[in-house]
């Protein structure tokens, strides 16, 4: 699956690597992602939450993408890749008790940092 990259608008930004985290009191599905664009070498990470709560047929996708430095980039392919099951949620590795802390309230933190990075949409 490609999407759109932010910098050529071609559809050649792929997920190159990502990290499944557990289920919190908000979405039943949270993983955190390194994506590259085959066209420009674009990369950035997304942020990938889902929930299937309510009607049966009803759920709700928020796919985000951030500009991280590529400093930060590098840390966090380097985690994701020390990482014995980054396909599993309920792995206890370092890598899942950093990228997965809760709130109070069992809503995942997310990535505090985030938020003074540049977002984009993940277009199809």
């Amino acid at each position: 699956m490609a999407f759109y990259c932010p910098e050529c608008n071609t559809k050649s930004l792929k997920i190159v690597s990502k990290i499944e985290l557990p289920a919190d009191a908000r979405s039943d599905e949270i993983a955190v992602q390194t994506l590259r664009c085959g066209h420009c070498r674009f990369a950035a990470m997304a942020v990938y939450e889902e929930s299937r709560r309510g009607a049966l047929d009803d759920e709700s996708v928020e796919h985000t993408g951030y500009r991280l430095s590529p400093q930060e980039l590098r840390d966090l392919r380097r985690d994701i890749k020390q990482c014995p099951e980054p396909r599993n949620p309920r792995c206890q590795c370092a890598t899942h008790r950093k990228l997965g802390t809760r709130n109070k309230a069992g809503r995942w933190n997310g990535l505090p940092d985030l938020r003074s990075h540049d977002s984009f949409a993940l277009r199809l």
